[in-house]
C-alpha cells in the first residue's frame, strides 16, 4: 500500500496516519464499546441473587431458585419445573426490560 502511494506521489508518513486513524477509529467504535458491555454483563451476572425474575438470552422466562457453586443457577420456569442454567446465559438487556416493565405495571395498578 506504501509503494503504492508512493507510485501516486502520496507521501509514507500520511498513509501510516491514516493507518493509525483508522485502527483508533475501530478501537473507540467498535473493541472499547465491546469490552465495557461484556464487563457490565459480567457485573450483572454476579450481582443477581435468588428469588430474582429474569430472562435468559434465550428467552426463557423465570426465577432463580437457587445459585450453585459452579457458576450455574437452578431456574423455576412453572411451578414445580426447575431447569439448571448458567449465569452467563441470563441476558442483562431483556431481564432489566422486564424490571422496567414490571415496574411501570405495579405503579399503573397502584395509581387506578
Amino acid at each position: 500500500m506504501i509503494q503504492l502511494l508512493q507510485a501516486q506521489g502520496g507521501s509514507p508518513m500520511m498513509s501510516v496516519i491514516l493507518m493509525v486513524g483508522m485502527i483508533a477509529v475501530m478501537y473507540f467504535f467498535m473493541i472499547r464499546p465491546q469490552q465495557k458491555r461484556a464487563k457490565e454483563q459480567k457485573a450483572f451476572s454476579a450481582s443477581i441473587g435468588a428469588n430474582e425474575q429474569i430472562v435468559t438470552s434465550s428467552g426463557i422466562h423465570g426465577r432463580i431458585n437457587r445459585i450453585n457453586d459452579d457458576s450455574s443457577v437452578q431456574l423455576e420456569i412453572s411451578r414445580g419445573v426447575f431447569i439448571t442454567i448458567e449465569r452467563s446465559a441470563i441476558s442483562m438487556e431483556m431481564t432489566q426490560a422486564l424490571r422496567k416493565r414490571g415496574v411501570s405495571e405495579s405503579t399503573a395498578v397502584t395509581a387506578s
